[in-house]
């Protein structure tokens, strides 16, 4: 496991793996301000289970909505 993940993991962030990016996501953290589902409906769709799809967009495309999050619920790391 890199230790990109191991360190996010360990501060409680669930890990989704895609084809060019890892997302981390703190749901503890997260306040639900929707900047990733108005960003990219199609990867991220609270509807769905797992809700976050990394390859469902360009990754980064995915990054630049990420960025946004204003609570930093969401992390990246560009593969």
């Amino acid at each position: 496991m890199n230790s990109i993940r191991q360190a996010m993991e360990e501060r409680g962030y669930k890990t989704y793996v895609g084809e060019g990016i890892l997302i981390f996501w703190n749901p503890t953290k997260c306040r639900h301000a929707k900047e990733c589902v108005t960003g990219s409906p199609a990867a991220f769709d609270i509807q769905r289970r797992p809700w976050i799809e990394p390859d469902a967009a360009p990754a980064k495309e995915l990054a630049a909505i990420i960025d946004r999050c204003p609570t930093g619920a969401l992390w990246y790391e560009l593969l």
